[in-house]
Order: C-alpha cells, then structure tokens, then sequence
C-alpha cells in the first residue's frame, strides 16, 4: 500500500488552507489511505472529496440560518399534534414546509385563533421546516421587531433596517394583536408590510380577525390598506380551537382522554 510522501501531506495542508477547504483538509488523508488501499481511479477520489465538502458547507449554513432565524425550540411538525386541530390539513401544511410555491412569490400565510389555539407552534413549526429546506427565515414577536424598527426610525435608519430584513424569504410576527394602537408603532408596522407586499413573504398569527383590527391600527384607511396587502396573495387558516394550553392542564386533572374539538379553516390563494 503506498503512503503519501510527508512533504507532500504538509504541501497539501497548506494549498488546502489557503483554498478554504476546511473539510477536504480535514478528510483528505484518511480518504486517500482508502483510496490506495481499494485501488480507486482520480475521479472517484477526487469525487468523494468534492462530496464531503459540499455536505459540510451545507449542514454548516444550516446551523447558521437555525441560529438566526431565532425558532423557539421544540416546535417542530413532528410535535405540533394534527389531531387537536383536525381541520387543519396536514397535507396542506407540508406543501406549505416546501416553500416554493408561496415564497417564491412573496405570498402570506395568516394563522388566526384564540390564545393557546397552536398558532405558534404551528408558526415555528414551518420556520424550522423552511429553514431545513434551504429558506431564511426570522421569528419574532411583533412588539420586538416593532421597538427595532421605531429605534430604527429615530436614528433616521428605518428604510435601511427594513431593506436588512429583505435577506430572510419569510418573517413570522407573531402576536399581532398585541401591537399597542399608537400612531409609532402602527406606523412602522405598516411600512414594513408595504415593502415587503409581493416581494418577500410574510406569516402573522393574530388572536383576533381582520374585524377587530381597528383596535390596533388606529387609523381606518391604514387599516384598510393593510388588510388589503395581506390577504391579496394569502393562505388564512382560521384555528378557532380550545386552548391547547388550557386542555392539557385539564386532560391532566381529569386523568381521561381528549373531548371533542370544533374548529374552522379557510384557504384564499
């Protein structure tokens, strides 16, 4: 079995180094052993190469768009339980998990329900699908990224800060409803919905319907306008269902199975 020569393993560390070739560098010499020892051509070797880098760069960028993305831990579509909310179509909600047919077209998706309905859940549950299948993604509450855009605003950086959330395909706001109705926030609310409308996606969960949005938008024809830009290319899933929290907690106390659910959804395109 031939071995590599030791000034060229050292030559080879370096020229790997230098062509930023992290997991090649970290592979190469035990790939090469198999490759002597099972006879390979280049071409295999090369190729295996190749392949292992490729790989380590993608579950690198993963690990970076997962951390930014900001997903609260544990919701996943593994855990999010389909049978609470029964008229919530799974299948649907895997097509959804793809991605291409709404994000590239900067449609929304608006989850609407009580509190404790699985909103959220639902919510984090797609972020992190998303984000497995390649989509940046950012999830926030509403209030946060209202208070950076209001900051944003007074230093004269609003236009630049929301042009900054262009980079994530989706941004999930969750919570609307507790925006707080004053002319600042409401404001910068609605200018990040404008630049974003049939360009980059948005996914809002809200407790309350479109009906009851003048408690937050103080303004009628905002409120107006708003609606209007979210729903012109939207999927609303109406998840009018018991407290997932509350029922739990009962289903504990109780020590006996689930009672029936009634719930609703809607789907425009």
């Amino acid at each position: 079995m031939r071995t590599t020569d030791p000034g060229d393993a050292a030559r080879i560390e370096l020229l790997l180094a230098e062509l930023r070739l992290p997991a090649v560098k970290q592979v190469w010499a035990s790939l090469a052993t198999q490759a002597d020892k099972e006879g390979w051509p280049a071409g295999r070797f090369l190729a295996a190469l190749a392949e292992h880098e490729i790989a380590e760069r993608a579950r690198r960028r993963l690990e970076r768009h997962l951390a930014e993305a900001r997903l609260p831990p544990g919701k996943t579509l593994d855990t999010f339980d389909f049978e609470v909310v029964p008229v919530v179509s799974k299948a649907q909600v895997m097509a959804l998990a793809a991605g291409d047919a709404w994000l590239n077209n900067g449609a929304n998706l608006l989850l609407f329900g009580p509190p404790g309905g699985g909103k959220s859940h639902l919510a984090a549950a797609l972020g992190f699908a998303l984000v497995e299948n390649g989509w940046r993604v950012l999830f926030t509450r509403t209030t946060d990224l209202v208070q950076r855009l209001q900051i944003a605003r007074r230093e004269l950086a609003l236009e630049a800060a929301i042009a900054k959330l262009d980079k994530y395909h989706l941004l999930i706001l969750d919570d609307l409803a507790y925006v707080t109705k004053d002319q600042a926030e409401t404001s910068v609310l609605f200018e990040l919905i404008s630049a974003r409308y049939e360009r980059k996606s948005l996914l809002i969960t809200a407790n309350q319907p479109f009906g009851e949005w003048g408690k937050i938008f103080p303004d009628q024809a905002m409120t107006v306008a708003v609606v209007d830009r979210l729903v012109h290319h939207a999927t609303i899933f109406e998840m009018n269902v018991e407290s997932y929290r509350r029922r739990t907690a009962l289903e504990r106390k109780r020590g006996r199975g689930r009672p029936p659910i009634h719930a609703t959804i809607t789907a425009n395109a």
